[in-house]
């Protein structure tokens, strides 16, 4: 039997082939997208520092500068390093997944900086924004590749702990900046709703979660090799990452009960249909995929999305007539505190199971060293 035995330098040839072809392109794509906007949009804020190239006052930015020369070099200097990394990734370079990290990193921090200084998220948000989002999806396995480890495994299955816990946060804190809102009687989007004054504090400390969830995700996809419902599972909590980018935001209640309601209302809807889909389906594979024990905690998790559904369903007309809803909130919270808790839970059972199997890989390994002496 001949063993094949490879050098440095081999592996890390190796490694740059890790990263599947589609992933590569979309985030080659992205990454050039990002770049010509950056530079084009840079050049036009430097030139014209009034902002007028882009038909865009000086008063949206609300005195944090007194033009935009400064916003303008910082975001032509964001076009040069999505440059440098759409050149990296290209060739594949063995620092490519830091590169690409730093633009979408420093781009992800833009937009951040953007919406909380202009205090309104707009169309180009999403024009340019979601593509960043976007371009996390792939960039997260790329870094994984280049460091597969079981460290990094472990950082990856915290993050569905960590996710739930920052929503369950947000969701505590950011109604105490809203006068007059009751967790008991309103909703959580009403919280983000056009026209209220949490709107913008919500997107902003939301962005956080999908970003962590997905990340989650692929730690189950590089955790549960060879099992296929879990693996199924951790796919569509990528989807579900995705969809939670963004919701389309509704109306305050008294907007939508003078008749005010728009296709936004609709879709949030919608939105609001497709999440829960998903949140079923992420828990039936997972379900699947685990032991007897998690099959009947997750069985209890299905009564409790029924039963406070229903309760939810009641009242929820209520909303578009503009008319009391005494308990909806706390409906609605024990439905999303369930699932928040059944991934913390699916998070400790596979950083446990997942530590299990490195201990067996490792104690066969000693097996078979000492074996061989």
């Amino acid at each position: 039997m001949t063993t094949i035995t490879y050098t440095d330098k081999e592996l890390r040839e190796q490694k740059k082939l890790l990263q599947p072809a589609w992933q590569r392109i979309v985030l080659l794509v992205i990454l050039g997208y990002e770049s010509a906007g950056c530079l084009l949009g840079g050049s036009f804020l430097i030139a014209q520092p009034d902002g007028h190239l882009m038909d865009m006052p000086v008063d949206i930015l609300h005195g944090s500068f007194i033009d935009f020369h400064i916003p303008g070099i910082i975001l032509y200097g964001l076009g040069i390093l999505n440059t440098l990394a759409f050149i990296a990734v290209l060739r594949r370079s063995g620092f490519d997944w830091f590169m690409a990290g730093m633009a979408l990193g420093g781009l992800f921090i833009w937009f951040w900086v953007e919406i909380a200084i202009l205090r309104e998220i707009v169309w180009l948000h999403a024009m340019w924004g979601l593509p960043v989002l976007m371009g996390w999806v792939v960039l997260i396995p790329l870094i994984v590749s280049r460091h597969d480890t079981t460290v990094m495994r472990r950082i990856l299955l915290t993050c569905g702990m960590l996710s739930s816990l920052w929503y369950l946060v947000i969701n505590i804190s950011v109604p105490m900046q809203y006068p007059g809102y009751s967790a008991i009687t309103l909703t959580v989007s009403e919280l983000s709703a056009t026209g209220a004054p949490t709107r913008i504090l919500w997107v902003l400390l939301a962005m956080l979660y999908p970003m962590l969830l997905m990340a989650f995700g692929w730690g189950v996809l590089k955790a549960v090799e060879g099992n296929r419902h879990l693996r199924t599972m951790g796919i569509l909590l990528i989807i579900y990452a995705v969809v939670n980018f963004y919701w389309p935001p509704m109306h305050q209640r008294q907007f939508i009960g003078a008749g005010g309601g728009t296709l936004s209302d609709t879709l949030h809807i919608v939105w609001a249909m497709i999440a829960l889909l998903f949140m079923m389906l992420v828990m039936g594979f997972g379900a699947a995929g685990l032991g007897k024990a998690f099959r009947f905690y997750t069985i209890v998790t299905f009564v409790v999305f029924i039963v406070f559904g229903i309760l939810i369903g009641v009242e929820t007309p209520g909303i578009s007539a503009n008319l009391p809803t005494p308990h909806i909130g706390v409906w609605e919270r024990i439905n999303i505190g369930a699932f928040m808790v059944w991934v913390i839970v699916l998070s400790i059972v596979l950083m446990k199971k997942n530590k299990m199997r490195v201990q067996t890989l490792n104690g066969i390994a000693s097996f078979y060293k000492q074996s061989s002496i």
